[in-house]
């Protein structure tokens, strides 16, 4: 369960943007309450009609200059890019603008398993192969020691990244990264795709219309694939390229979206984001990225179908295994709750794809509400990749542990690590001691609804209105919206039970809401309550009727009170982890007997959702703490089984009578408490 906050914006500034920007309330209210607070800021950051001059970036026009002379010489050029889907289209839409005007030009794209950005085999190779200029896309920004062999070597460099700079930068005939920090160009927030544009714009004069023609379909996959912020200059990008996939000419689109049958359907940062870019980065994961490479360089549907058909089919591996990670961890936590119990989750395993293990990473925080660390041991070393949230800084728990690691890397929310040989219970341990020391109250994973949603506010109009803040991505998210006291009238299986609708009555009108991966068993509600809901709005075009789009992205009772919930989780785990609770906690968290058992027999024969059951219960004498005591004694004593896949509790069958006060659980509590035996 998330922590819900709701966002409570200047009513007055509301009225203002309404009047002035001719906005609906729900647009109005979104604005005000992501900062806008004048029209003027408002056209300043949603309205970017143009990008900015590329010579504005520092060195830009000394890159031009070399690879424009380069050009003119017939000297042998080789555009270095990345694995990621970034990476790929900098690439391509480099190589392809240097192919049209006739260069010497030929690509590399490193394999996953030689590790980011360049590297000294993959020099010599160009080297190997006569190449004079290397050209970085994506890359290049560290590449201190690489590009000083590169010119030990007898060959030039050109540096074009996007990625924060370091102590020092590389040698190179230039370095065009607007992180750079004698960089004062007016946007930062490119990818690397969106650079290697601008520097096709420059070697074109500074024009930007063929470079956005011919490849802003492919600067604005990379902008969303690479989830950098979609705002100033990226939401223009994005949207203009977003129109250019939309009625394509492209070999490489056209049968990708027939791959992912998006081909009558409105492309948007969502399509994007879940559709296209996942396909392309499924060749560096699984494959190769040069398979990439090779679909968006045809020039023939014929010769790019069966390419896209192969991406579609990496993806499918890519799904496949991330399914069987997930089975095999949540196995590791159903034999071994105590792994989920720590302040941060830390998992490792053998063979895990390091393709995906950052997205499981992240499937396993967003799952369970804690810092996840997922490291897989393959061939002698133990990689791994983390993801976190809220103040719980990735970089810094690396950094404090770092006497464990090889090496890593990253940034406040996602990192990277190599563990040193035998030090993976010492890493965990470390994790441990940084999360207690930094964070004595964990911070919990949040849930936050933009506004308040009233229902007169709830009418096509108004949420059609919305429309003007797209594309949505990074610091432009979709919108959510607070939903209170809404009754449930009904509620209805969909998918075979995969999912829920919900009929819902809210003032004196009634609504459809869609709770999508959440069977109606598992909902926290039934019929007849009245629920609190945080939602996205859209709308629905069926055969010309136009209708409101309510999907649900959390709901609970409204009854529910989330400060006691989480206080008596927090409680729970500290016990579990033998962490000191003041004296008093300890005999409110002992369940009785008879409590227990009016758990137990509340389990349905088909199982039920953890939190639905307490809910259910609805017994002000039984907290939460003392229900998860309860639980767990239950479990240890072999009488439920908890899945960490979906938190469901479900009864075994027994042949023998337990003794609940057995449970180790309770004895260790029943200590605490200093109750006699």
């Amino acid at each position: 369960m998330k922590k819900w906050t709701t966002g409570k914006p200047d009513k007055n500034i509301v009225s203002k943007l309404m009047i002035n920007c001719g906005v609906s309330s729900l647009t109005a209210a979104v604005l005000a309450q992501k900062g806008y607070s004048s029209p003027d800021s408002v056209m300043e950051n949603l309205n970017v009609s143009e990008l900015s001059d590329p010579f504005l970036i520092k060195d830009m026009q000394a890159a031009a200059d070399t690879i424009n002379m380069a050009i003119d010489n017939g000297d042998r050029i080789c555009v270095y890019g990345d694995y990621d889907c970034d990476g790929i289209m900098s690439t391509v839409i480099l190589y392809t603008y240097l192919l049209e005007t006739g260069a010497d030009v030929t690509y590399y794209i490193p394999e996953r398993s030689e590790g980011y950005g360049l590297n000294k085999n993959a020099i010599d190779k160009i080297s190997d192969d006569g190449v004079n200029l290397i050209i970085t896309v994506d890359n290049g920004i560290a590449a201190v020691p690489e590009a000083e062999y590169i010119y030990a070597l007898g060959m030039k460099l050109v540096v074009t990244d996007h990625h924060q700079q370091g102590d020092s930068l590389p040698s190179a005939e230039a370095v065009v990264d607007p992180h750079r920090h004698d960089c004062f160009s007016t946007f930062k927030h490119m990818c690397g795709a969106g650079v290697t544009l601008k520097l096709v714009a420059a070697l074109d004069g500074g024009d930007y219309t063929m470079a956005l023609e011919q490849f802003g379909d492919l600067a604005a996959i990379a902008t969303v694939a690479d989830i950098v912020s979609l705002t100033g200059e990226n939401r223009y990008l994005v949207s203009y390229g977003m129109n250019l996939i939309s009625n394509t000419d492209r070999p490489a689109l056209i049968v990708l979206k027939e791959v992912c049958q998006l081909h009558n359907k409105n492309i948007d940062s969502r399509t994007i984001g879940f559709g296209i870019a996942p396909r392309i980065n499924a060749a560096g994961r699984f494959g190769s990225p040069k398979t990439a490479a090779q679909l968006f360089l045809c020039e023939d549907y014929d010769e790019a179908l069966p390419i896209a058909q192969e991406l579609d089919r990496l993806n499918n591996c890519r799904k496949n295994t991330e399914a069987d990670i997930l089975t095999e961890i949540y196995q590791m936590i159903d034999n071994d709750p105590s792994l989920i119990r720590g302040r941060i989750i830390f998992l490792c395993g053998k063979d895990w794809h390091h393709g995906v293990i950052g997205i499981i990473a992240s499937r396993i925080m967003e799952q369970f509400g804690k810092p996840c660390f997922i490291a897989s041991e393959a061939q002698g070393e133990i990689r791994g990749s983390a993801r976190s949230f809220g103040e719980f800084s990735i970089f810094s728990a690396l950094s404090y542990s770092a006497e464990t690691l090889e090496k890593f890397g990253g940034h406040p929310g996602a990192g990277g690590f190599t563990l040193k040989e035998g030090m993976t219970e010492q890493f965990h341990a470390l994790l441990e001691k940084f999360a207690l020391e930094n964070h004595k109250i964990m911070p919990l994973l949040t849930i936050t609804a933009d506004s308040p949603v009233t229902p007169a506010e709830l009418t096509v109009q108004n949420i059609e209105g919305l429309s003007v803040l797209e594309p949505f991505g990074m610091n432009n998210e979709k919108p959510l919206f607070y939903i209170e006291n809404a009754e449930i009238l009904d509620i209805i299986a969909l998918s075979g039970g995969l999912h829920s609708k919900l009929r819902f009555r809210l003032g004196y009108a009634q609504h459809e809401a869609l709770v999508f991966r959440t069977p109606p068993s598992s909902l926290i509600v039934n019929k007849g309550d009245i629920c609190d809901m945080i939602v996205t709005l859209g709308i629905n075009e069926f055969k010309g009727n136009v209708s409101i789009s309510v999907i649900v992205s959390d709901l609970r009772p409204h009854t529910f009170e989330q400060s006691r919930y989480f206080a008596a989780l927090n409680a729970f785990e500290s016990f579990l982890r033998n962490e000191e609770l003041p004296k008093n906690y300890y005999p409110s968290m002992y369940p009785s007997r008879d409590e227990t058992i009016k758990i137990y027999t509340r389990i349905p024969e088909n199982g039920i959702s953890s939190d639905t059951l307490y809910i259910m219960l609805n017994e002000p004498k039984i907290n939460y703490c003392k229900f998860c005591v309860a639980v767990e004694a239950l479990r240890q004593l072999g009488l439920v089984t908890v899945s960490s896949a979906d938190s469901t509790i479900r009864k075994v069958r027994v042949t023998q009578k337990a003794v609940l006060e057995s449970a180790p659980i309770l004895l260790t509590l029943r200590n605490k408490c200093h109750y006699p035996d």
